[in-house]
């Protein structure tokens, strides 16, 4: 049986470039921590812009519950 993997998906807000990326919940953990917001990086303008963690991770509140298992 595979590992549940969760999807990180987010936008630049200056010039659209889509960022995706599939992480393990301890993988996501380990990145990210137990935030509200995460900092991102767009690889496209380099611009640095914040996003809600709920907004990136939809599963973040409904299956995986970080902030309870941390």
């Amino acid at each position: 049986m595979s590992q549940k993997r969760y999807q990180i998906k987010t936008a630049c807000p200056q010039c659209g470039c889509s960022f995706a990326t599939h992480l393990s919940a301890e993988e996501l953990k380990k990145r990210y921590g137990d935030v509200p917001n995460v900092e991102m990086e767009c690889g496209e303008c380099m611009v640095h812009y914040t996003t809600s963690m709920e907004k990136a991770c939809p599963e973040w509140d409904k299956e995986c519950k970080m902030k309870e298992n941390t």
